[in-house]
């Protein structure tokens, strides 16, 4: 959510912003359903002073015996006219809002402007791509070994759903129980077990609603699936005044997360690179504003650091205006390389979302020994996809024969096993 006195003190700013995100100016528009609706209040205002001093004067008048009727119609009409206008007051109120809460998030300075994915900018580069012989892509290598059941998982839920067996299953367990390990013990994250269904006001906190609804699973008694446990934690602070002392906060899990994908329509229609449920260690903080910059580079690297000790190539790159998601103002992408696609793949975005978030959630901050209050700054990032981290294993780490050898920091949580083979 934007907020309305910035964009009063300097709407062509605000405009600016919008432009590198490629939308037409709103600012105009904005400002003059604002100033109806502050019009309304004030004339509202005025009415409910005029009827407190007609009240007053009707009790002097039948002190004294003299005729308070007029003064009673008066109040009586006034009554009226102000219930017409606390209506049109809520309405315009409401116009502003769903405004407001459909226009994306501004971004920051330093994001470098463009179209789409294409001006997104290279950061570094992590890491030495393996040496293989015409590398098979994850699913060739799944189905070979009878542990990637792609034809079950449709007949149980249809399409873009997956079972995996035996030591893939336990693959993915394992990549989950190591990223919660690294990021608890050494990036001092509190673990979380967060519901997997909320209600609309977290959906709406996160940017999700009202905009993004095709993209959620909901319920038939009003809950929604999470798309990412992002939605939950950071919702913990929501409706809260948080003392400047105890932040920031910094959470992580690991949960599975619901997505319909319905823009993807066409897009990796084979494998698990996106599927409509998948799991997914989250990593969330929440800071002051001098604090959030730095603890985006922080989460970032954090995140990168799971890639780094599983030995698989990356590179990370800052997104462009026209490629970064709705609440944030700055993002990193970390991508991680695929060898039977002889691609880079999005395995994680870091995303420092400033207040754009807490102003929707009314999430504030307060400094030791004052009363005033300020929205606090929200991150979120992926620390990892553990499908996609999944995937990007098994095509690295594959053997002429079709086994997959199991990166060393994984063995201790894999059994000891080192080879994942036909029988594994």
């Amino acid at each position: 959510m934007h907020d309305l006195r910035a964009i009063r003190d300097n709407p062509a700013a605000f405009d600016a912003g919008l432009r590198r995100r490629g939308l037409e100016p709103q600012s105009e528009a904005i400002l003059a359903l604002d100033q109806r609706r502050r019009a309304a209040q004030t004339a509202l205002q005025d009415m409910q002073a005029r009827r407190n001093d007609v009240s007053r004067q009707i009790g002097t008048f039948k002190k004294e015996g003299r005729d308070a009727q007029p003064l009673m119609d008066e109040v009586a009409s006034l009554k009226d006219r102000m219930a017409e206008s606390e209506i049109e007051e809520k309405r315009l109120a409401d116009e502003l809002d769903a405004i407001l809460a459909t226009l994306p998030n501004l971004p920051a300075e330093d994001v470098p402007d463009g179209p789409d994915e294409s001006g997104n900018v290279e950061v570094r580069r992590v890491g030495e791509k393996p040496a293989i012989a015409s590398p098979k892509e994850h699913f060739e290598l799944g189905e070979a070994l009878g542990l990637m059941d792609f034809g079950g998982g449709a007949k149980l839920s249809g399409a873009r759903f997956t079972v995996l067996r035996g030591a893939l299953a336990r693959l993915e367990r394992a990549l989950g129980d190591f990223m919660l390990d690294v990021h608890t013990s050494e990036f001092g994250y509190t673990e979380m077990s967060p519901p997997l269904l909320v209600r609309d006001g977290a959906m709406f906190g996160t940017g999700q609603l009202p905009k993004f609804a095709d993209d959620l699973f909901g319920t038939t008694n009003g809950y929604w699936l999470i798309p990412t446990s992002e939605v939950p934690l950071t919702n913990l602070a929501a409706d809260m005044i948080i003392e400047a002392d105890e932040l920031p906060w910094r959470f992580t899990a690991r949960t599975p997360c619901f997505r319909a994908e319905a823009g993807a329509a066409g897009r990796d229609t084979r494998g698990m690179i996106r599927q409509h449920q998948f799991y997914k260690v989250e990593l969330v903080s929440i800071t002051t504003p001098d604090r959030s910059v730095e603890e985006h580079e922080r989460m970032t690297a954090a995140a990168e650091s799971i890639l780094k000790r599983l030995g698989l190539p990356f590179r990370t790159v800052v997104l462009c205006t026209g490629d970064m998601g709705f609440g944030a103002r700055k993002t990193y992408d970390i991508e991680v390389w695929l060898p039977g696609q002889d691609a880079y793949r999005e395995i994680s975005s870091c995303s420092n979302c400033g207040d754009f978030q807490a102003r929707r959630m009314k999430a504030r901050w307060r400094a030791k020994g004052e009363k005033n209050t300020q929205f606090v700054h929200t991150l979120n990032g992926s620390g990892l996809a553990v499908g996609r981290c999944l995937i990007a294993v098994m095509e690295n780490y594959q053997q002429a024969d079709g086994s997959i050898v199991v990166p060393e920091v994984l063995r201790p949580y894999m059994g000891g096993l080192e080879r994942i083979t036909r029988h594994g």
